[in-house]
């Protein structure tokens, strides 16, 4: 085995990832024969309200490799396939309007695809080829955590659907080799047909939040805090109903978080930059990022009928469902990303989630946060208390992170307002006039504009300057003409009538 991290490695001979000495293959074909095997046999169960019980339910069947009266044979090594609170869980499913077959196809009907840049956590990523779902190994304390966090997770996605935090599918559990693999699926954050030109890994922390030379030489390198505020210290700009949106619903997730006491959760972000992407397919360049999308196929099946995205789960849709589609973009590849724009002033879409928020402030953790004060300030290490940490990482995200639009930006689009509406008044103006021109003649008209201007002249203009009456016959002072009413129907020259 080469070098390993946590409990992720690679083979010598055929240099394929290991998770818990299971090659990868082996792990995506188990994970893929259960699936389908569990939401199949819950389709068989009948549509009811969730109860208490069913959050621990665990439910497992046994898949030997030469098949059985339940279970397909397979060329993979037995194994046992655990799914826990499947009745829970398809609830989840159905919030987000994904259906049982939508659902069978995107992580079965494909091969899945193993993310080449998974982090330093020691997990294993894999994503459907149709770009929805993440699946994710976790330890054994993270699964546990979990379950007992579903039925506070269940009451918050009734109470609000768009929220930064992560959307559950499913938990199961592979045992192969005496081993027990545990595996969460997850939506999918960063869309891989998307190039991101900046991926940011924040947690409001400053202690040796910097992203390692190691890091640095990767494709598409994710940065951490104090990258950000250097590379980008004047933040991302945002417009102020984007802004406010944002972080009232970072404040409302931070407050579930703290209420369960997590602690050490990230925000990470993608930056998609349209402007640099436009430049750069202008000159006949690969843009930053295509390395990752080219990872797997993400075009569309034309035998898939009408295929369903989950609802909820772009990043625009997680602050504000119904600014979704807000300021044109230039494709739809674009669509779910937030719209921002940087100091220079070139367009962006954000892509946003908060993630690894099953560590909970446990022992371990608060002795590692009191071993960190001692040599360092203690409210700059990442690990703190949840109360402590939730205010932090707001004010990060809404003071350092995302800013609004500068005020001058918005006191130039009123003047530009003003300037339009100054427009149009002399533009109304001046046919008003052309239409008296045509009308009366350009004769009276003459006459019409001397009498307004002697008004101004005299500090009481007569805003509808009226002709002297004619009279048809001077002997007769009641008999008038119908050239002697003014505007408003009465004669102002007239003698009074008998």
């Amino acid at each position: 085995m080469k070098k390993t991290i946590g409990h992720r490695g690679v083979e010598t001979t055929t240099g394929e990832t290991t998770y818990k000495k299971t090659t990868s293959s082996a792990l995506k074909g188990a994970i893929q024969l259960g699936i389908a095997h569990t939401v199949g046999s819950l389709s068989q169960k009948a549509e009811r309200d969730v109860l208490m019980q069913d959050f621990v339910v665990v439910e497992s069947i046994f898949f030997p490799s030469e098949g059985s009266n339940l279970t397909p044979a397979h060329h993979y090594s037995d194994f046992r396939f655990k799914t826990y609170a499947p009745i829970a869980f398809r609830y989840f499913r159905e919030m987000f309007g994904i259906r049982p077959d939508d659902y069978l196809y995107s992580l079965c009907n494909e091969p899945l695809i193993e993310l080449s840049n998974p982090g330093a956590s020691g997990s294993i990523f894999y994503v459907s080829s149709d770009d929805e779902f993440i699946i994710k190994t976790v330890q054994h304390k993270e699964a546990e955590f979990l379950q007992k966090l579903l039925p506070g997770y269940f009451m918050n996605i009734n109470q609000n659907k768009r929220t930064l935090l992560p959307k559950f599918y499913g938990l199961y559990c592979v045992q192969a080799g005496g081993k027990n693999i545990r595996i969460v699926v997850m939506n999918n954050l960063l869309p891989r047909i998307v190039p991101m030109h900046l991926k940011y890994d924040l947690k409001g922390s400053t202690y040796k939040r910097r992203a390692s030379l190691k890091e640095r030489e990767k494709a598409v390198p994710t940065y951490k805090d104090l990258d950000f505020i250097q590379d980008l210290p004047e933040g991302l700009l945002l417009e102020a109903d984007n802004f406010n949106a944002l972080c009232k619903t970072i404040q409302r997730d931070c407050l579930l978080l703290q209420s369960f006491k997590i602690m050490d959760y990230s925000l990470l972000m993608g930056i998609h930059n349209i402007d640099q992407a436009s430049r750069e397919r202008e000159r006949g360049g690969a843009a930053a990022g295509d390395r990752v999308v080219l990872e797997g196929p993400v075009t569309p099946d034309q035998r898939r009928p009408q295929a369903q995205k989950s609802l909820y789960c772009t990043a625009m849709e997680s602050i504000q469902g119904e600014a979704r589609g807000k300021g044109a973009l230039d494709s739809e590849d674009h669509v779910g990303g937030i719209p921002a724009r940087n100091a220079k002033g070139e367009r962006l879409l954000i892509y946003i989630g908060i993630i690894d928020i099953l560590q909970s402030y446990r022992f371990i953790k608060k002795l590692e946060h009191s071993w960190k004060a001692l040599v360092h300030d203690g409210d700059t290490v990442s690990v703190h208390r949840p109360g402590f940490y939730a205010e932090r990482f707001q004010q990060f995200m809404c003071n350092t992170v995302f800013k609004k639009i500068p005020r001058e930006s918005a006191d130039t689009h009123t003047f530009c307002k003003n300037v339009v509406f100054f427009i149009s008044w002399i533009s109304r103006s001046i046919c008003f006039w052309l239409l008296i021109v045509v009308k009366s003649g350009f004769s009276r008209f003459l006459m019409r504009f001397a009498v307004f201007s002697s008004g101004i002249q005299s500090g009481k203009p007569d805003l509808v300057p009226r002709t002297p009456p004619l009279v048809d016959n001077p002997n007769d002072e009641g008999n008038l003409s119908t050239s002697s009413l003014g505007s408003t129907g009465v004669s102002s020259a007239s003698p009074p009538l008998r």
